[in-house]
């Protein structure tokens, strides 16, 4: 990995700056990409915006900005657009500011000429990286500490760009995208810091979002990707027809992939789900949707029995277990239903029995 440091004034830096939604978002002289394809758009709040060019005309110390090396001449931002827009939009007088002690919002062109000149001059750090895409990436997660941080899946964009990560932004990344206005009632995550990108290579490569990117990195396009999700979510509202605003923390891909072929009934899946839905043994309603597709109860996070109601149990069997007839101590042993949940039984004291460890994981749902 060779690291190249670099000097350069605001001046220098906003030389040239154009932002556009067809030639993307330049600076220093046009051979500066500030935001790439594969790049979020611009995540920064007024007061985080602010707070770079109150830096800079403070002449505080900005953290330092990471460039990519394409070519002689040709670089392109890692980490560092939040700052770079934020001086780029103010010295092109985008917005104002109460600057250099006085209270009035003035834009860059009200100051002062000497104070115009002390943001000109004011001097930023920037390291230009070469190396491969694995040097990268640990090289970028290691520095990857200050600002506004960049998620993982941003990283990994940065270190896999190329025609396959610009093709899925415009699918998965920006404001309004094709697959928030899909599935936004189905996905959780912001689109703009490559929530909904990172979540769908999830779902369709087991977990590996690198392995993915890395293996698709030169493809024409995302196509492919984007028909999963399509798939995903047509089957979703295929069978579970009825939206609850619980179905928006499920982690659909994961069932589509299990499921997809299997012949569901979505009427009796219906009917189970309302009356999952009511019963109050079920901690996490989410859940039931996975449960009723694997009939783990490990979904469900079902009401326990609580420390008293176990301790008060173990006095009146005096430690002996219910079934070996055994005595243990008190953290030798677990608190079971003695009719399983699965069979109708609550999670009421009348319904509790305790056991040595070795016949409660023995039990099951007998």
């Amino acid at each position: 990995m060779k690291i190249t440091p670099l000097q350069l004034t605001v001046a220098d830096l906003t030389d040239g700056f154009e932002d556009s939604s067809e030639l993307g978002a330049r600076a220093y002289g046009g051979k500066l990409d500030i935001r790439p394809p594969y790049q979020r758009e611009f995540v920064y709040t007024g007061k985080q915006r602010q707070a770079v060019i109150e830096t800079a005309a403070k002449d505080f110390p900005l953290n330092v900005m990471y460039w990519a090396v394409n070519g002689e001449d040709d670089f392109e931002v890692i980490d560092g657009q939040q700052r770079t827009i934020s001086l780029c939009q103010y010295m092109d007088s985008e917005f104002a500011l109460p600057l250099f002690g006085k209270p009035e919002q003035r834009y860059f062109h009200n100051l002062q000429p000497d104070e115009k000149d002390r943001l000109r001059n004011y001097k930023v750090t920037v390291y230009l990286c070469e190396g491969t895409p694995s040097e990268k990436l640990d090289w970028f997660r290691v520095i990857n500490t200050a600002g506004e941080k960049l998620t993982d899946q941003e990283l990994l964009n940065a270190i896999y760009s190329g025609p396959w990560v610009s093709d899925a932004k415009r699918y998965f990344s920006k404001t309004g995208c094709p697959a928030y206005q899909l599935g936004s009632d189905y996905v959780t995550g912001s689109p703009i810091r490559q929530e909904y990108l990172e979540k769908v290579i999830k779902w369709i490569n087991d977990g590996d979002v690198e392995g993915y990117m890395g293996l698709h990195q030169e493809d024409a396009n995302a196509a492919p990707l984007w028909q999963y999700f399509q798939g995903v979510i047509a089957w979703v509202k295929a069978v579970f027809p009825n939206y609850r605003s619980t179905m928006k923390s499920v982690k659909w891909g994961t069932l589509y992939n299990q499921f997809k072929d299997a012949p569901l009934n979505s009427i009796e899946l219906e009917q189970e789900i309302g009356k999952l839905m009511t019963d109050d043994e079920v901690q996490k309603k989410p859940g039931i949707y996975a449960y009723l597709l694997t009939q783990d109860e490990k979904f469900l996070a079902l009401r326990t029995f609580s420390e008293n109601q176990k301790r008060a149990q173990f006095e009146k069997q005096k430690g002996v277990c219910s079934v070996c007839q055994k005595t243990f101590t008190y953290e030798e042993m677990a608190g079971d239903h003695i009719v399983p949940w699965s069979k109708g039984g609550k999670t009421v004291p009348e319904n509790l029995q305790m056991l040595c460890s070795f016949d409660n994981n023995s039990k099951g749902n007998k």
